[in-house]
């Protein structure tokens, strides 16, 4: 089973991204109509309301006045917090039932319009965005009867364009027609839902492919750090950190289009007990690669543990390592003086264009890594050297 996340600002077109997904195959948990479900007349959450807010928030049915409660609380925080507090964990609690009743091999989307400002985003192994500008947005709101002033009111309550920006894997634009739109939705279940719910279900990695290297991607830091918060929500109180490392982490450096993380655990054993919660979460584990060769040549193998990623959307090296090992260390050493150093960028970007025009085609990576050792192996030195010059220590960042 697949869980995708999908929001976006009032006016957006999130629901119109949901019907052509549910007409597609998924399976919709709409957490708008579970609000509604969960405080509907005879529920103990209308009943904790009224408690809470008195009765002028009914009508005269006995059913949940929504203007007037909207009177209540849209101006005030405490008691919008006060209301979240009842309404939402019925909700969570709605929306697992819901989930777990799904088939095991669905795609489940999970319509949630506050998933950026809940921080719900991490514990979901694919977040969805619909935008629209917020004039059209505002046109659009008018259009269905709601008053213009209103209508930027609740845009400006919302999330920021950047905020949902940096929690999105997929950004769907919908500033353009509904045909467009539609398949943009089409492309993205064909070539990425289906397949994403099919590796995460088999436990199987996507391939990074023939080495080929790419100019740097300005989304790289942005991509890693919404994969950092989805590792380190994964393993909990077992992780010791995250870490962007490779060659995305080094700015102004062209590199294959991988996402290298590095986790940091007490002992391999943490890594072992989060196996499975990583699985869960879109990173199948590849038990073939357990240790890192051997840095400089002679030293003692360090061992790892290593998870690939499911999404075929997005090509991920998930490195398991001790915290103060040495692999920790040299992954973060290196990264940090590729980014201070910038002959060594210069010679390194040239050994990786050499490796890249000679296995051309191979998808075997590694033997692209393979003819890569060499030149760490010699440049380990510089690399120590200039950690002693620079009282460099060990940062995540």
């Amino acid at each position: 089973m697949l869980r995708v996340g999908l929001t976006g600002g009032i006016g957006s077109g999130k629901s119109t991204v949901a019907r052509r997904l549910v007409a597609r195959g998924a399976v919709l948990v709409d957490s708008d109509v579970l609000a509604r479900e969960v405080v509907a007349p005879g529920t103990d959450g209308l009943a904790e309301i009224a408690a809470a807010f008195g009765d002028g928030v009914l009508d005269a049915s006995g059913a949940l006045d929504r203007p007037a409660l909207a009177a209540v609380v849209f101006d005030d925080p405490a008691a919008r917090e006060r209301l979240n507090a009842i309404v939402h964990p019925r909700v969570r609690e709605r929306s697992a039932e819901l989930i777990a009743a799904a088939p095991a091999d669905a795609v489940v989307v999970q319509d949630v319009p506050l998933l950026v400002e809940s921080g719900m985003a991490p514990l979901l192994p694919l977040v969805v965005v619909v935008h629209a500008d917020a004039e059209e947005r505002v046109r659009r709101l008018v259009l269905r009867g709601l008053p213009e002033t209103d209508a930027r009111a609740r845009i400006a309550a919302q999330a920021s364009d950047e905020a949902r920006r940096a929690a999105a894997d997929v950004w769907l634009d919908n500033s353009g027609d509904e045909h467009d739109l539609g398949a943009a939705v089409d492309a993205l279940w064909e070539r990425r839902l289906v397949p994403f719910e099919a590796n995460l279900r088999e436990r199987r990695p996507v391939g990074a492919g023939a080495p080929r290297l790419v100019e740097p991607d300005p989304d790289w830091p942005a991509a890693a750090e919404r994969l950092r918060a989805r590792v380190a929500a994964a393993v909990g109180e077992r992780g010791r950190g995250v870490a962007h490392i490779g060659s995305t982490a080094v700015p102004w450096l062209p590199a294959k289009d991988v996402i290298d993380l590095q986790l940091g655990v007490e002992t391999l054993a943490d890594a072992d007990a989060v196996r499975d919660a990583l699985q869960d979460s879109g990173f199948p584990w590849v038990p073939r690669i357990d240790h890192d060769n051997p840095k400089p040549p002679g030293s003692p193998v360090w061992p790892k543990r290593f998870h690939g990623s499911a999404d075929p959307g997005r090509v991920v090296h998930l490195h398991i390592r001790e915290v103060g090992s040495p692999g920790w260390r040299y992954a973060l050493l290196v990264r940090d003086w590729l980014r201070a150093d910038s002959a060594a960028r210069a010679e390194y970007l040239a050994v990786k264009r050499s490796a890249a025009r000679r296995y051309a085609g191979d998808p075997d990576a590694e033997r692209y890594v393979e003819v890569k050792e060499p030149w760490f192996d010699a440049a380990i030195g510089r690399a120590e050297g200039w950690a002693a010059t620079s009282a460099w220590v060990p940062s995540l960042d």
